[in-house]
C-alpha cells in the first residue's frame, strides 16, 4: 500500500514564510503576500486537519489522507505520509508528490491508496485545491446503505444537491483507472459517499475540506440514529436549496472551521514543526 519514489527531490524549505497566528475568534482570513507565505500558511491548515481527524476519532490505522495543491506548482500536492498517525501530523512530515505519484520532497513513504484517489481528482477539478478522505465511523457505516444525505436538518442541508454516490467498490483503491471513476462520478459536486469504504469531501480551502467532512460524518450519524427511532420528515427541496446555499458554501465551511484550528493551537501546537 505504500510506494517509494526514485524522482529527483525537491528542496522547498516550508519553514520560510511563517506568519504570526491569527488572534483567537477571529474569522479574518490572513493575507500572505508572497509563495512562500501561502504554501506555510496552507501546509500549517494541512497539518491542523490531521490533528483535527485525530481529535474526532477519524484515524483508522493506516487508512485516511487530506490533500493540499501546492500553490507553486499545481500539478503537485501536498499529502501525509504512510506511518504516521494524524495525531502526530507535522508540517515538516508531510510529502509532496508529482503528477506521476513520485514523492519529490519528503523521505517516508507514500500511501498508494492517496494518490489513487487524490491525484485524479486534482487533475480533473482545478477548483479543489483540498481533498479529505477517512474510514470515519458514521461515514463508513452510512456508506454501506448505498445512499445520498437525505436534507432532514438544518446542518445535511448543506450537501443537498452537491455530493453523489460512488457505488462501484472494489477494494483498497491501488490504481488510478478507480480514481478517475471517482472523479467523474463527483462531477462539480463538493462531496460523495463512496459505498462500503467512506466519505471524501473538497473544498478551495483545507479548511473547508475538512469542516465539510467533519460535518458529513455528523450527519451520517445523524440520519442513521433518526431513521433507527421512526420516520424522518424530509425538508422540501426549495427550502433545502436555500440553506445549502446559505451554510454550505465554501467561506461558510471555512469560516466553520476556524474555532477548530484555535482548539489545535491551543492544544497542542506542535503540527506547527
Amino acid at each position: 500500500m505504500s510506494k517509494e519514489s526514485k524522482a529527483e527531490k525537491m528542496q522547498i524549505d516550508t519553514t520560510l514564510g511563517q506568519l504570526p497566528q491569527k488572534e483567537k475568534g477571529s474569522l479574518q482570513p490572513i493575507e500572505c503576500k508572497t509563495i512562500e507565505e501561502q504554501r506555510r500558511h496552507q501546509l500549517e491548515r494541512l497539518a491542523s486537519g490531521f490533528r483535527v481527524f485525530a481529535h474526532f476519532g477519524f484515524d483508522e490505522g493506516l487508512a485516511g489522507h487530506i490533500t493540499l495543491r501546492d500553490p507553486e506548482h499545481p500539478h503537485y500536492f501536498w499529502v501525509n505520509p504512510f506511518g504516521v498517525h494524524f495525531a502526530q501530523m507535522c508540517v515538516s512530515d508531510l510529502l509532496l508528490v508529482n503528477r506521476e505519484g513520485e514523492v519529490v520532497q519528503g523521505e517516508r513513504p507514500l500511501n498508494t491508496a492517496a494518490f489513487a484517489i487524490h491525484s485524479r481528482l486534482h487533475e480533473a477539478r482545478p477548483d479543489v485545491n483540498a481533498a479529505a478522505h477517512s474510514h470515519s465511523m458514521y461515514g463508513k457505516s452510512f456508506s454501506t446503505m448505498g445512499r445520498l444525505l437525505e436534507p432532514i436538518t438544518q446542518d445535511s442541508c448543506a450537501f443537498y444537491d452537491n455530493h453523489v454516490l460512488f457505488d462501484d467498490f472494489t477494494g483498497v483503491v491501488l490504481e488510478t483507472d478507480e480514481g478517475d471513476r471517482i472523479a467523474e462520478a463527483l462531477g462539480d459536486k463538493r462531496a460523495a459517499i463512496l459505498k462500503n469504504h467512506g466519505l471524501l469531501t473538497t473544498g478551495e480551502t483545507v479548511d473547508a475540506a475538512v469542516w465539510g467532512f467533519l460535518s458529513m460524518d455528523r450527519c451520517c450519524q445523524s440520519q442513521l440514529i433518526a431513521e433507527s427511532v421512526g420516520q424522518m420528515e424530509r425538508i422540501s427541496d426549495d427550502v433545502a436549496e436555500l440553506t445549502r446555499n446559505q451554510v454550505g458554501s465554501e467561506p461558510g465551511m471555512w469560516a466553520m472551521y476556524q474555532p477548530l484550528y484555535d482548539l489545535m493551537l491551543e492544544k497542542d501546537d506542535s503540527f506547527l514543526n
